[in-house]
């Protein structure tokens, strides 16, 4: 007997935003519908430590030594690289672990070199690929771990 897992779901790209009912919808193409309608910054660029800051100020108390967080991003950014670090930081102190997949590490001689990836390394249990279906299925295993 297994115990239930709550997930939460958030999206980030200038703003952070909760996600958690729209992707609840019985019918996905409902729960895109949502999304599109919810969701306007999708091309602003990404503000990753921003996001960081505001999931650590009104969402914090969701994460317990229990958490296993999933990032899915490919890790660039516009933000303050430092930022970034000090908001894993917190975020790696509170939780279980974190999982970054990000889709372009399944790019032949991709590197995550960017300053905002590099800062964010050091607080990662796993980083892994997202670039296919493949890859999303060995998530699996690291949930479990």
């Amino acid at each position: 007997q297994g115990t239930v897992a709550r997930v939460e779901s958030f999206v980030f790209a200038t703003e952070l935003r909760r996600v958690t009912g729209l992707l609840k919808q019985p019918d996905y193409a409902q729960a895109l519908r949502g999304l599109a309608a919810e969701v306007h910054d999708w091309s602003g660029g990404t503000r990753i430590g921003e996001c960081l800051a505001a999931f650590n100020r009104d969402w914090l108390p969701l994460v317990d030594r229990r958490t296993v967080l999933v990032i899915l991003s490919d890790g660039w950014d516009t933000g303050d690289p430092a930022l970034r670090g000090a908001e894993m930081e917190t975020l790696r102190l509170r939780s279980r672990r974190i999982i970054w997949l990000n889709p372009l590490l399944g790019s032949p001689g991709y590197e995550p070199l960017t300053q905002g990836m590099q800062a964010a390394l050091p607080h990662l249990s796993v980083f892994a690929p997202a670039h296919n279906l493949l890859a999303l299925r060995a998530l699996e295993r690291h949930l479990r771990g």
